[in-house]
């Protein structure tokens, strides 16, 4: 083997490698996270969780993203580690179907059938076909990922052919020859397969080059054997790195993989060379095929997940006696923003996922602005220290949904994504900004009643009445906003906007009526300002909601041009609609007649805002 063939070896290595990871990529964004939330959902059991596991694995073609996301899962507290044994499991089982891929490079015949299962045949097909779907895609976000996994395929077919064609003079070798029965050793041989995985971070890759090795007809059983071994304690590197830095939880998930895969390895060769010594299994000492590895990988892996199948709790107290129980400091995470765990950097990898838990966490953080809303009109009605304290409270929770999730999409932003969900992305951005200042407002108005009830102030009953017509016009078209937002509904989006023109009007008329009142004696100069200032903030949070309503359609619909003349063109454009909506909101909202008695501010019980 000359300095051309390690040369053409190396080269075939990296085609291998690099058409994997295309195609694994592409894979996972054609599932667009729709994966990851079934992981995250459904494991309710145990051999549900292999069942996941293995078909997951198996349709990503690599057990050690599957594995990384489980430690995300169990780090961010959405799976616990009784339900991530199973999905460990089913893991090992899934990444057995790449070495039967594989193994179609070892076909050989002349039939017709048989000549077009060999990937030299079929490769080339998929990757012309890839190509031409990559060219026409012209943004089609789905066709360009599809073509990646044909080329992928057809790139990784074509490096392991590349690889078994550049070992193949090496059959005639007998210093070769002579090396690979070193590995015969049972220890030598694990211990080789095990680094051998760790450093290139991939079992299948690892079982790839072992097969591609298998061409020469050279490698006696003997010694695959105890590789393929190895290899599975190899993969196990992957997810102790991605534990690093991580809760213990996670921690624990890691030493799991590593764990499962250690105890059925030793017991596995403890209990296999056992045999062999009385025994003497003869196909050990013939030559190892690529169906073969793949027969042998398979039932390894299975096998291990039968017999450890009852023994998952063992594994998690295993783990746990490894990764023990410490003083933890205090959460820095606040309890309502409890959303916010599930924002874990592995999570990055997994691009789609990553922009649904951010979805869901940004529309949490929008519940809890809206949550701040009601509190703070409930305050108007009547004070309380409690109330004003929850008002505090969801502020501050707000505040750190914001700084949070806006790092965090930055991130993902940085990401290669689907254009749909580059737009969700975009949309957050700027729509969390929107939901911190609904927040502020929500604080700004109990300040405002804070004021008010310790100046011992009051608002006349007249006043009281259209201030709640008003209020409740506010919270009705912040939870619009809020449906829509969580819905990802431009339709409902696009209604806001006339909504929001009835609050406009509505607050026109309400400071109309309270400098009415002012003039006519009927208020106090210092009440009336603090309530000219809560109508303000309650208008600036209607403010807000249309932004977000503009945001969204701009946005979802591939608009360049800014909020406001997103605004302005909803309005323009749809005239006749328009009015027929603003009619049908302004209907709903009706402010007391102006003839009514109106009390003194002074009339009002001291410890009620209103009488």
């Amino acid at each position: 083997m000359d300095i051309f063939s390690v040369l053409t070896l190396i080269g075939g290595l990296a085609l291998f490698l690099f058409g994997m990871n295309i195609m694994g990529d592409g894979l996972v964004k054609v599932s667009g996270g729709k994966l990851d939330s079934i992981l995250e959902r459904l494991t309710s059991n145990r051999l549900k969780g292999v069942l996941l596991g293995t078909v997951v694995t198996a349709i990503i073609q690599s057990s050690s993203a599957t594995t990384v996301m489980v430690v995300g899962f169990v780090n961010s507290g959405i799976m616990k580690l009784t339900q991530a044994v199973g999905v460990i499991m089913g893991a090992n089982i899934g990444t057995t179907v790449t070495s039967w891929l594989l193994s179609l490079t070892g076909i050989s015949g002349s039939g017709v059938v048989l000549q077009m299962l060999k990937p030299s045949s079929f490769s080339p097909v998929l990757a012309i076909i890839g190509i031409i779907m990559m060219m026409t895609a012209r943004g089609n976000a789905r066709r360009r990922d599809i073509s990646y996994i044909l080329i992928g395929f057809a790139v990784l077919m074509f490096g392991m052919t590349t690889m078994s064609g550049s070992v193949e003079p090496l059959a005639d070798n007998p210093q070769f020859v002579s090396i690979l029965t070193i590995f015969s050793n049972p220890i030598l041989g694990v211990a080789v397969g095990a680094l051998l995985t760790a450093v290139i971070q991939s079992s299948s890759a690892s079982i790839g080059i072992l097969q591609a090795l298998c061409i020469t007809g050279a490698v006696p059983y003997s010694a695959a054997i105890p590789i393929i071994m190895g290899q599975n304690i190899g993969t196990c590197v992957t997810a102790l790195i991605s534990g690093i830095g991580a809760g213990k939880n996670a921690k624990r998930a890691s030493m799991i993989h590593l764990y499962f895969n250690v105890i059925g390895t030793v017991g596995f060769m403890i209990i296999f060379y056992a045999i062999n010594h009385f025994v003497h299994f003869a196909f050990l000492s013939a030559p190892a095929t690529a169906a073969g590895i793949a027969v042998v990988h398979s039932l390894f892996n299975i096998g291990c997940c039968v017999v450890l199948f009852p023994f998952g709790n063992f594994l998690v107290r295993l783990a746990t006696l490894s990764i023990p129980d410490k003083k933890e400091e205090p959460a820095a995470v606040h309890e309502d923003a409890s959303e916010l765990a599930v924002l874990d950097e592995r999570f990055l990898e997994k691009p789609a996922y990553a922009v649904k838990i951010c979805w869901d966490a940004s529309a949490q953080m929008a519940r809890l602005a809206r949550d701040a809303v009601n509190l703070a009109v409930d305050l108007t009605k009547t004070y309380s220290e409690h109330t004003a304290e929850q008002i505090q409270t969801l502020e501050e929770c707000v505040d750190q949904y914001e700084a949070t999730l806006g790092s965090y999409l930055m991130k993902v932003s940085n990401k290669s994504l689907w254009r749909s969900d580059s737009r969700k992305v975009s949309i957050m951005l700027q729509c969390t900004r929107d939901f911190e200042r609904i927040a502020d407002h929500a604080a700004s108005i109990r300040y405002l009643i804070e004021e008010m009830h310790e100046q011992g102030l009051r608002i006349t009953k007249g006043g009281m009445k259209e201030l709640l017509v008003y209020a409740r016009a506010v919270i009705d078209i912040t939870d619009q906003m809020i449906q829509a937002f969580e819905e990802n509904d431009l339709i409902m989006a696009k209604n806001i906007e006339p909504f929001e023109e009835v609050i406009d009007g509505l607050s026109v008329e309400l400071k109309q009526r309270h400098v009415d009142r002012l003039r006519r004696g009927k208020c106090s100069l210092e009440a009336g300002m603090i309530l000219e200032d809560i109508i303000t903030n309650l208008e600036r949070i209607s403010d807000h909601c249309s932004n977000v309503g503009a945001c969204m359609i701009r946005v979802g619909s591939g608009g360049g041009s800014d909020t406001q003349t997103m605004l302005d063109e909803i309005i323009v454009q749809n005239d006749q609609w328009f009015s027929e909506e603003y009619n049908r909101a302004k209907k709903k909202y009706i402010l007391p007649e102006k003839k009514e008695k109106v009390h003194i501010a002074e009339e009002a019980p001291p410890e009620e805002i209103g009488g």
